[in-house]
């Protein structure tokens, strides 16, 4: 996969796996997004090392425009920094990882203010696969 795009394997979309991540997963906020998380050793080689996913609440942006602006902000940042700042080190573990984002704010943020909120939630996305031990999700599961 090159170039910045997003693909199919990249978005998250198993009812079973969202369900496993906010059972399972761990979360870490940046305010205005959260974060849950949820790492697993890699077992294929040719899949996604992060598997994403964005939910804006309905109950804080009731008109649908407003959550599409949102959903595209939110989208647009972790698109351009997922390669420098999460990836690496993913692969550096050896460990793929699944990830929601919730946008927490009662208020449209503007794109920069997200921009900078989201590069800080991938960085520490990216600590916490560098210290994962594998048995960490045995205890889990």
């Amino acid at each position: 996969m090159k170039g910045l795009r997003l693909y199919k394997s990249e978005k998250l979309c198993s009812r079973t796996a969202i369900d496993r991540l906010f059972a399972l997963g761990r979360g870490l906020k940046a305010f205005p997004l959260r974060a849950v998380v949820r790492l697993e050793p890699k077992a294929d080689a040719e899949a996604a090392p992060a598997r994403f996913l964005i939910t804006i609440p309905k109950k804080k942006h009731r008109k649908a425009v407003a959550r599409v602006l949102l959903r595209r902000r939110v989208r647009e940042a972790y698109r351009l920094h997922r390669r420098a700042a999460l990836h690496p080190a993913l692969e550096a573990a050896g460990v793929r990882a699944d990830i929601a984002f919730v946008y927490l704010s009662d208020s449209p943020l503007s794109y920069a203010e997200i921009e900078s909120r989201m590069t800080a939630l991938l960085a520490d996305i990216a600590r916490l696969a560098a210290a994962y031990k594998p048995d960490d999700d045995a205890k889990d599961s």
